[in-house]
């Protein structure tokens, strides 16, 4: 995984976290959910990119 692939995804982990805390406080389920949907794009994108260098590891 790139480092700016890397930083892209803890970005959107990070942005996903602070939406979600900001529904929390304002009672937004919409913020709320969007954020939650954040996170889980960003493990999304962690568990691609582990898998793609679990592959370069295997074809080295």
């Amino acid at each position: 995984m790139s480092i700016e692939d890397r930083a892209k995804a803890f970005a959107k982990n990070v942005e996903g976290k602070v939406q979600e805390a900001v529904g929390e406080v304002t009672g937004n389920p919409n913020d709320k959910a969007e954020g939650k949907a954040k996170q889980a794009e960003a493990q999304v994108r962690h568990t691609a990119e582990n898998i793609k260098d679990e592959v370069k590891k295997t074809l080295e």
